[in-house]
């Protein structure tokens, strides 16, 4: 490839998460500008999500010295720490990575969905700000519309693979119109936390308690939902279709008595589902009629059965995206045909335009139709003659022959400082 494409990055798989979060770029802005200023790249992405920083960027030179000391520039981190924790790819290897983001085949969870709009989200903002050009554009374009089709495929993405998703999932399979239901989270902790990203993600408002207010507040702030006090809710399940219980207690919170005597108030059932560990729901509380129970173990069950079926397409998707990789890779590199390609239809259409307007002037031509079928034919003629070669620098191009594009060049006496972009 005439021009690199570079991939610097820090992930949760070479880093852990208080390190991860050192490398954040607070101004992303102001990041595209610095890279672009001092680390010798024409263009750059940055993607951003709570397991990765990467960045993305096209120069024909770049040096690696440079993008670390403006990433700890930016981060305001010790040299040091970008040698020891940033990790270079370039051209083939780059490309193969973007694939396998987009396919989900590199995040913590395999398959999951979020990552796809997050780097939507990251060439449109580099897009905006102008940070990416041709070469990036065009990559983020085709790897996400290959990504997209790897996903719909084989299915990678299907089925919940954490507790929390597939405790959600479990809801909308039972409840019908779930956005129209009351849902309660009891608990602030880890499992807790999956349950409410999964909520926030599909769009359901939710309820959140715990045993204090003030922690029931923090999880809100971060996570969403509404707190509401913890007493109100013990002699208010009446008020909710699903439970979802992820807690830590001595004995059962939601009691058979509980429960028997909400079901008395409320005309439609209820789905409870038990995450705690060990169990805060009494077992009980599934022999009343219209209640319907889950517990961690079950639930549990589905997600391992889940992430087994998702574990057996990976070596399908790998073979998919090492062919992709390669078509990928011929179109970036035809990309560094196009200005030539550009410049010379353009001299050419100049030329064709002006011998045209010369040749109607001789000939004294004023028949609006003649004049027509003339400019028609010097077009095609033009187009016919320039074509096949234009097509041909075009392949040669995507087949990495440089000397062609060099020798195209001299023929054609195409300056090289047009290639800038």
């Amino acid at each position: 490839m005439n021009q690199n494409i570079i991939n610097a990055r820090v992930t949760f798989r070479n880093a852990p998460i208080h390190i991860l979060e050192k490398f954040t770029l607070r101004d992303i802005e102001n990041a595209y500008e610095q890279f672009k200023k001092h680390s010798g790249l024409d263009e750059c992405v940055i993607i951003q999500t709570c397991n990765r920083i990467e960045l993305f960027g096209k120069s024909k030179t770049y040096d690696k010295e440079k993008i670390k000391k403006t990433w700890a520039s930016l981060a305001g981190l010790e040299e040091e720490m970008c040698n020891e924790n940033l990790e270079f790819v370039e051209n083939q290897e780059a490309l193969h990575h973007l694939l396998k983001l987009t396919s989900g085949l590199d995040s913590m969870v395999i398959g999951e969905e979020q990552i796809l709009g997050q780097i939507k989200n990251s060439i449109t903002s580099a897009r905006q700000v102008k940070a990416s050009s041709q070469h990036l554009n065009t990559l983020f374009d085709k790897a996400i519309r290959i990504g997209t089709r790897i996903r719909n495929s084989s299915g990678i993405g299907k089925g919940g693979v954490s507790v929390g998703s597939m405790a959600v999932k479990l809801a909308e399979e039972n409840i019908d119109e779930l956005k129209t239901k009351k849902i309660l989270l009891i608990g602030t902790g880890e499992v807790s936390t999956l349950v409410a990203k999964s909520l926030q993600r599909r769009g359901y408002a939710f309820d959140v308690t715990s045993r204090t207010m003030g922690r029931s507040h923090t999880f809100c702030e971060t996570m969403g939902g509404e707190p509401v006090k913890f007493e109100e809710v013990l002699s208010g399940f009446d008020n909710y279709d699903v439970l979802f219980v992820a807690t830590t207690a001595p004995y059962f919170l939601v009691t058979h008595e509980r429960i028997m005597e909400a079901m008395k108030e409320k005309k439609n059932g209820m789905m409870v589902l038990d995450l705690s560990n060990p169990r805060t729901v009494d077992e009980k509380v599934a022999t009343i009629g219209g209640v319907k129970l889950m517990n961690l173990d079950q639930i549990a069950e589905m997600v391992e059965k889940n992430m087994n079926a998702r574990l057996n397409k990976v070596k399908s998707i790998e073979n998919i995206i090492n062919e992709e990789v390669s078509v990928l890779e011929a179109s970036m590199k035809r990309l560094d045909a196009e200005p030539l390609v550009k410049d010379v239809f353009k001299s050419i259409e100049y030329l064709r335009e002006k011998e045209f307007r010369k040749a109607l002037q001789m000939l004294d031509e004023k028949d609006e139709k003649k004049i027509k079928i003339i400019e028609e034919l010097t077009k095609a003629v033009v187009e016919s003659i320039v074509s096949t070669p234009m097509n041909n620098i075009r392949k040669a191009s995507e087949q990495g022959k440089p000397d062609v594009l060099e020798l195209a060049s001299k023929l054609f006496d195409y300056k090289k400082q047009n290639q800038a972009d």
